[in-house]
């Protein structure tokens, strides 16, 4: 196997700025790759760590799991970046999951969508003055839910009971 070389920490700007330009690219695996470096010289660098999640949800389409990203924000310090991007990793799993259009699609998007509006107004009471991306990503999964009408909750299962005579 081979062992990884290290990046300095004077490159760190300039590795965050090539993150960006790869998600940019839809090369979502080759900033993920730069933020596990960025990760290895400073750990706790908040922006490697969004970039890193961001990362992450771009590739789900191609099979990244979401738990990959959920582990990530447990590593955000802001409880408002913990709120918003858990809501952003719900909101992209929704899409994902409409885009393979399996039979039950509709009902684990709508799910997803829920979830992430409910995190998204989590966010929203924590965020700071004259940041309103939470009610803005709240409003797009409200739109998706509204304009779809395959996204909906799963009916409720009646249970008949059987009763012995």
């Amino acid at each position: 196997m081979f062992e990884l070389k290290p990046i300095s920490a004077q490159s760190v700007p300039e590795a965050l700025s090539k993150v960006e330009r790869y998600r940019l690219l839809n090369e979502s695996w080759l900033a993920e790759s730069i933020c596990l470096d960025i990760l290895r010289v400073e750990p706790d660098n908040q922006a490697a760590l969004v970039a890193l999640l961001l990362s992450r949800t771009d590739q789900f389409p191609q099979g990244v799991a979401p738990s990959s990203a959920r582990e990530v924000v447990r590593q955000l310090r802001d409880p408002y970046d913990r709120a918003y991007f858990s809501g952003l990793i719900c909101e992209r799993e929704a899409s994902t999951t409409l885009r393979r259009g399996s039979p039950f699609a509709g009902y684990e998007a709508y799910d997803s969508l829920r979830e992430a509006m409910d995190w998204f107004e989590k966010a929203e009471a924590l965020r700071p003055p004259e940041n309103d991306d939470a009610i803005l990503r709240w409003n797009t999964c409200a739109r998706m839910l509204m304009r779809n009408s395959t996204l909906r909750a799963r009916p409720e299962e009646k249970v008949e009971v059987l009763l012995d005579d």
